[in-house]
């Protein structure tokens, strides 16, 4: 069954009005026939490529979720500016749908606890993925210790990858904020891995994705990995109960490859709340960094 298209709302101002007090999924149905529901994302990438990478899934799940429903089914993607405001939109229930981080998904299951987990991705059945630590190619920095006293990128503050699980990795070897000549959190990964191989900062963290494309270039290297669980695609608190399993059946049965080539992914898997602990244990670390442990 074909579905209308899917719809893209762009990050920034034209975001937050497109999230002012949306109905419920039942309530939005109830005058026509189609389905109307909103999948957010925040923006970890530029915009052109976050829209790169979802529109083909997107198109894929609601035309599954068609067939399942009986009933048209239309998904507006919402790019968020930052993680903040995907997050709280979460959290408000202004968006049905959303694809974050893991500690995206353990701070607003702590701020509304009514939120469900629909999938989760998987590779190749794996539910671990990597995060890196990159210095430029050349740097003479050859282990974490060697970072002491330089400059250190982050991502954004509420990033799994780029925050939590990097600076819980850094304490777990003794270095803690006031080790570094400095360090920045910016607001996505690729300005990381850009600020590194420009000289801005000796060293910072990025998802494995963002690596290998500037080691590809050979101006990144790899000083050091850390785990981390795959991304989670969350339902808000009170999402309709048969167009959450409509959503379910879809994700889970989402094989085609070239649909899921954009986000680097086999697929994706059913998911419990026990296993993000993984990335609450890594948050409870990571508070220590800027603490006055170490001091």
């Amino acid at each position: 069954m074909k579905t209308n298209l899917l719809r893209l709302v762009t990050a920034g101002a034209i975001a937050l009005s497109a999230l002012a007090a949306p109905l419920s999924a039942q309530a939005r149905a109830k005058g026509a026939d189609t389905l109307e529901l909103t999948f957010g994302v925040y923006q970890t990438d530029k915009a052109t490529v976050m829209y790169k990478m979802f529109t083909p899934i997107l198109e894929a799940i609601q035309d599954d979720m068609s067939l399942e429903l009986g009933r048209p089914v239309d998904i507006a993607l919402t790019i968020f500016k930052s993680y903040d405001d995907g997050i709280q939109a979460l959290v408000d229930g202004k968006v049905d749908l959303v694809h974050f981080g893991p500690a995206s998904y353990v701070t607003a299951k702590t701020r509304n606890p009514g939120i469900q987990l629909v999938a989760m991705e998987h590779e190749k059945g794996e539910k671990r993925f990597k995060g890196v630590i990159v210095v430029q190619k050349d740097s003479p920095i050859q282990t974490i210790e060697d970072l002491r006293g330089k400059r250190f990128a982050f991502g954004d503050k509420n990033s799994t990858i780029g925050r939590y699980l990097v600076q819980a990795r850094l304490v777990e070897n003794g270095l803690y904020a006031k080790d570094f000549a400095s360090f920045k959190y910016l607001e996505r990964h690729d300005q990381v891995a850009g600020a590194v191989e420009m000289g801005d900062f000796e060293a910072g963290s990025v998802k494995f994705s963002t690596y290998k494309k500037y080691g590809d270039k050979g101006t990144l290297r790899k000083l050091a990995e850390f785990e981390n669980v795959t991304k989670p695609v969350v339902a808000r608190a009170g999402f309709d109960a048969s167009a959450f399993s409509a959503a379910q059946e879809a994700f889970y049965g989402l094989k085609d490859e070239a649909v899921l080539k954009e986000l680097k992914i086999s697929g994706f898997m059913p998911s419990l709340d026990a296993d993000y602990d993984f990335v609450r244990d890594g948050m409870k670390k990571s508070a220590a960094f800027e603490s006055a442990v170490g001091n």
